[in-house]
């Protein structure tokens, strides 16, 4: 006998308590359809069951990180399906992407449900859009606008504002945050204002701009995305024979991600009830990170006094991640402030305990790298597929070092949400104008009075937008900003290491390292922006660059910026099963001040840390210092000239770059043209194999033992096993493979 609607049916033999729970975040690509209602429900947590079986008036899911959420409300869609209480026609499901609408689709067709509609608020508003627009308001509907800075640049033309690329991007991002948040172009300051947001220009003048932009939509008969909800607001608003229309098709509704509804959306989605309850919600006010682009919780933490009989479930177990890890992010929300942070959900990990997370120390930014490169090499190694491990930043401007280390250390990467660092817009415009001023040398006007190397890049760099200080706010700005100052830090570096270089040099080494990471992109190791790793996991996560100014980053002043920041943390903590790692430099160069501090979220959770307060001596009560890199380089010399090197890829050689080399030209080709063959062979790029300057060491030692090709930087003792043979047969003059008859 069924149970009533919104109480848990008695549990089915093989219980949950019983190992009948089946995981939250993980399942088979091609599962039985369940052969009952009933058999939709097995597997399921009493939370989940409780969800799956709430089909009556307003229910909202307060769902932590990796409880299962999309679990539970695709299992109560097919529940209410396959029982015939909901027809799937009647039914719409809203989420934010196309990727998670994919997802929910899919779901739903195995659980036997597959007529609901699964859409994006978008996708679901311009279908509508459509159809009504002959009714409501006759004619043909304007063309929908794919991208809509090229039409801001024209209405700043109009304006006479100029504003270049990252300008343009900036306040087309603008334009569409007063949309979403309804404010028109009159109201723009005073938006900002009362808002304390970081405006990328004048906000009058962005004013300007969106009032201009707005008119020549209207003029050309185009209409944008924002358009398309705010469109479909006005129809469903004036007309109330479509909205009645739209109502009797769309009688149940869910809305994942609730937290991050914009009063836009939120808008469309009351028209869409209407005067019903028929709403289920899904959020977690914790996983805030989006409210510049007009996200708010408010719509989530406010619903049950909107509905004031909601049925509320909390979903607590977390089936994603170790003890260790929940205990790390319950840790961080326990310090949290505001209003969301009195709805956070205490989460319990339902996995078996793994490892502590580890928190490590480095003294400067390069050993930070390196450091969590060879930690990566290291799991690898031991079992860990490279694709199930992730290394995130707070800023897309942190990834060069990162791959460059992985690069170093052999290891496959892959980036998301961002373009490799030296195909950047604004760092191939950089290298034009360092190679031209390089080209006219003492010719350039640019670098009169201008002596050594950094002052000559700050000074070309300056006509490229670098300034002294960091521009104010985030967005496009602020990345150009970012990259252009992690080339005036390779400048630094780069003279440091080697003190007579010259610019020519310096555009030298920028070509090769460009050359390095041109290679196809290979399933690897994911390097991704926390922001851009919401809604992912890997079994190993590595935080990095968790220091004061980064983490909160510089910009975010407010009470309420500062906890966005601790959430945005809490996400990234969150995406790891088994094994995270955070880490942090107290320096940025080799050599420079230890003044950073670690981030003030880790205070009182990392060992040797108090709740508050001044940061204690580091190292003690299980912090490791990320000492690795300085005791395997040590003080390495140069062994022509006998000067401390300092450069990785010198130390790679053991001599300067300057100094004579007795490098086997012959055999350095021989070797590049094998490393070519192998790459091919294995479908990577040829820095996994050897990078150019491991195979220039080997071509000056020419080792003729496995010890002696053992004892050169790069070679180690996987790379031995698997390349060692061909190598030594190719430095005797031999083919790889070949075996000498003696052997």
């Amino acid at each position: 006998m069924r149970q009533p609607c919104g109480q848990p049916p008695h549990p089915p033999p093989a219980t949950w308590q019983h190992g009948g729970v089946t995981a939250a975040t993980h399942s088979s690509l091609f599962p039985q359809v369940p052969e009952s209602a009933d058999a939709v429900l097995d597997g399921l947590d009493p939370e989940q069951r409780e969800v799956a079986t709430a089909l009556h008036g307003p229910v909202c899911v307060l769902a932590g990180a990796g409880t299962g959420k999309t679990r539970a409300i695709t299992h109560r869609i097919a529940y209410g399906v396959r029982a015939g209480i909901l027809q799937p026609a009647s039914v719409l499901a809203v989420t934010f992407t196309n990727r998670a609408a994919g997802e929910m689709r899919g779901r739903l067709r195995q659980l036997g449900a597959g007529g609901v509609q699964a859409r994006t608020f978008h996708s679901a508003a311009l279908r509508q859009l459509q159809y009504f627009w002959p009714k409501a308001v006759g004619g043909e509907m304007p063309r929908l606008l794919e991208r809509k800075i090229q039409l801001v640049a024209e209405a700043a033309a109009r304006c006479r504002i100029r504003l270049d690329r990252n300008e343009l991007r900036d306040v087309t991002g603008e334009i569409e945050w007063a949309k979403v948040t309804q404010t028109v172009p009159a109201d723009y300051p005073a938006a900002v204002a009362k808002s304390l947001r970081d405006a990328p220009r004048d906000p009058a003048e962005i004013s300007q701009v969106y009032a201009m932009y707005e008119q020549l939509k209207r003029d050309r008969s185009v209409i944008d995305f924002e358009d398309v909800l705010l469109l479909t607001v006005g129809i469903l608003q004036d007309r109330h024979d479509i909205a009645d229309h739209v109502r009797r098709q769309y009688q149940h509704f869910v809305v994942d991600e609730y937290q991050d509804v914009s009063p836009l959306q939120q808008r469309l989605l009351d028209l869409w009830l209407g005067d019903r309850e028929s709403l289920c919600v899904v959020g977690d006010a914790s996983q805030t990170i989006y409210s510049f682009t007009g996200a708010t919780p408010d719509h989530l933490l406010n619903f049950r006094t909107r509905h004031p009989g909601a049925t509320v479930v909390k979903l607590v177990r977390d089936y994603r991640s170790t003890p260790q890890v929940v205990h790390l992010a319950n840790g961080l929300l326990g310090q949290a402030r505001g209003r969301a942070a009195e709805h956070r959900l205490e989460l319990i990990s339902q996995r078996e305990p793994g490892p502590e997370p580890s928190y490590v120390e480095y003294a400067d930014e390069p050993a930070e790298a390196e450091g969590t490169a060879r930690r990566i090499r290291e799991l690898i190694d031991a079992g860990v597929p490279a694709g199930e491990i992730a290394v995130l930043y707070r800023i897309n401007a942190q990834s060069e070092v990162y791959e460059q280390a992985l690069a170093d250390a052999d290891v496959p990467y892959q980036l998301r949400g961002a373009e490799r660092f030296f195909e950047r817009q604004e760092v191939r415009e950089a290298g034009i104008a360092l190679r031209g001023a390089a080209r006219a040398g003492g010719n350039d006007a640019l670098l009169d009075d201008v002596e050594d190397l950094p002052s000559q890049v700050r000074a070309v760099l300056s006509t490229k937008g670098w300034t002294t200080e960091p521009p104010a706010g985030s967005g496009a700005v602020r990345d150009r900003w970012e990259s252009l100052a992690a080339l005036v830090r390779l400048a630094e570096d780069f003279v440091r290491a080697r003190p007579q270089a010259t610019l020519a040099d310096l555009v030298a080494e920028l070509d090769e390292r460009a050359a390095a990471q041109h290679a196809p992109t290979v399933q690897g190791v994911t390097l991704a922006s926390l922001h851009s790793a919401k809604g992912l996991e890997w079994d190993a996560v590595f935080l990095v660059g968790l220091t004061e100014g980064m983490m909160p980053i510089t910009y975010a002043k407010t009470d309420e910026q500062v906890e966005e920041e601790r959430r945005l943390l809490y996400v990234g903590v969150t995406r790891a099963r088994l094994h995270l790692s955070l880490s942090w430099a107290l320096s940025r160069a080799p050599g420079g001040r230890a003044s950073r501090r670690p981030t003030r979220f880790l205070n009182g959770l990392r060992p040797g840390s108090a709740a508050a307060g001044p940061r204690t001596a580091g190292g003690a009560g299980g912090v490791e210092r990320g000492g690795g890199r300085r005791k395997r380089r040590g003080p390495v010399l140069c062994r022509v000239c006998g000067k401390t090197l300092t450069d990785a890829g010198e130390m790679k050689l053991m001599r300067c770059e300057d100094c004579p080399s007795d490098m086997d030209e012959a055999l350095y080709e021989r070797l590049r043209e094998w490393r070519s063959g192998q790459a091919k062979e294995l479908g990577q790029p040829a820095y996994c194999v050897f990078t150019d300057k491991t195979l220039m060491a080997i071509a000056e030692a020419v080792p003729g033992t496995e010890a002696e090709l053992a004892g050169i930087s790069g070679v180690g003792g996987r790379k031995l096993d698997r390349f060692g043979a061909d190598v030594l047969a190719i430095c005797a003059g031999e083919e790889p493979g070949e075996v000498d008859e003696e052997d």
